[in-house]
C-alpha cells in the first residue's frame, strides 16, 4: 500500500513539474513573440521622420499582418509544448507503475527513423515556413524575386508559398527550396532616371535646369505621400559618341517608384526644351532635338 501513495505522490510531483514548467515556456514564448512584433514596428527606426512616417502609413496593414502571422507562430509552439509536456508527463507516469517502456520506445524508435528518412524534405520544408512566419521575410501582397522567379504573393504556408508572376501563372514554391529571397515591397524602394543630352552641352547648366525641373517634387502635394526625399541629380554618369547622360535619384515608398518615374522624365524633357538644350547628336542628323 506504501508502495503505491509513494508512486501517486511521485505522479504529482511530475505533473507539477509539468506545469511549473509550461508556465514558464509560454511565458518565454510570449516574451518573444512580443519582441518580435517590436522589432517589426521599429524596422524603419534608421530613416528620416518623413520617411517614417510615409512608410507607416504605406506599411499600415503589413504591421498588423506582421503582428498576426508572429502570434500565430507563438500559438503554434505554445500547443507543440503541451503536446510534448503531455507525452512526457503519461511516459513517465507509466514507468513509475511498472509499465515496460522498452517495447513502445523501440518501438517509437524504428517509426521515428523511417519517419525521419521518408519526411526529411517536408520537415525541412515545416522548419523553413516557421522561420519566414518568425522573420516576416514576406507576405501576401508583396512583390519578391525567389531564384528566377518574380511574382506577387498570393498565399504563405508553412509548406509552400503561392505566387503569381506578371504573365499570370501561378507557381507552388516550397519553403525548404527557397535560398535567396528578394522583397520589393518591403522598406522603401529606388529608381534611376536616365537623361541624355548633347555631348557638348554644359553639364552645370544642365544639371541646374533638371533640380529646377525635379528638386522640389517631394514637397507637392500630389508626391509628398511616395516620395520619401526630394529627387537627386546625381551628374554626369556617361560619355559616348554625341551622348552625354545623366542621371536623377528617386527614393519612393515600396514599389511606388513607377509614377514619380514618369513624371520626373517628363519634367526633364519639358525643361531641357524650354531651355534649348539639345538632345544627343546622332551621327548624320544635324539639330538634333532635346531627348529624355
Amino acid at each position: 500500500m506504501a508502495d503505491i501513495w509513494e508512486k501517486l505522490l511521485l505522479s504529482v510531483i511530475v505533473i507539477v513539474v509539468a506545469l511549473l514548467t509550461r508556465l514558464v515556456l509560454r511565458h518565454v514564448i510570449r516574451r518573444s513573440v512580443a519582441a518580435l512584433v517590436e522589432r517589426g514596428r521599429d524596422r524603419n527606426g534608421d530613416l528620416g521622420a518623413k520617411a517614417r512616417s510615409i512608410l507607416a502609413r504605406a506599411g499600415g496593414l503589413s504591421a498588423e499582418r506582421h503582428r498576426q502571422r508572429v502570434e500565430t507562430l507563438g500559438s503554434l509552439l505554445r500547443n507543440v509544448v503541451d503536446v510534448v509536456l503531455i507525452l512526457v508527463v503519461v511516459l513517465t507516469i507509466l514507468a513509475t507503475f511498472g509499465v515496460p517502456m522498452g517495447p513502445l520506445i523501440a518501438s517509437a524508435g524504428v517509426g521515428g527513423v523511417a519517419l525521419g528518412f521518408g519526411a526529411q524534405s517536408l520537415v525541412k520544408d515545416y522548419l523553413s515556413g516557421i522561420f519566414m512566419l518568425a522573420e516576416d521575410q514576406f507576405g501576401v501582397g508583396d512583390l519578391i524575386h525567389v531564384g528566377d522567379l518574380k511574382g506577387t504573393v498570393q498565399e504563405v504556408t508553412l509548406r509552400v508559398t503561392k505566387l503569381r508572376d506578371p504573365s499570370g501563372t501561378v507557381w507552388y514554391v516550397r519553403n525548404g527550396e527557397i535560398l535567396t529571397l528578394g522583397n520589393v515591397s518591403q522598406g522603401y524602394s529606388t529608381a534611376i532616371v536616365e537623361v541624355p543630352v548633347a555631348i557638348d552641352e554644359d553639364p552645370e547648366r544642365v544639371q541646374s535646369v533638371l533640380r529646377a525641373a525635379v528638386g522640389t517634387m517631394a514637397e507637392e502635394p500630389e508626391w509628398s505621400e511616395v516620395l520619401l526625399e526630394n529627387p537627386t541629380v546625381l551628374g554626369v554618369d556617361s560619355m559616348s559618341e554625341g551622348t552625354m547622360v545623366l542621371k536623377i535619384l528617386l527614393k519612393t515608398g515600396p514599389d511606388q517608384q513607377w509614377g514619380p518615374m514618369r513624371e520626373a522624365r517628363a519634367r526633364a524633357l519639358r525643361a531641357l526644351a524650354a531651355e534649348g538644350v539639345r538632345g544627343p547628336i546622332l551621327p548624320g542628323v544635324p539639330g538634333a532635338r532635346p531627348g529624355v
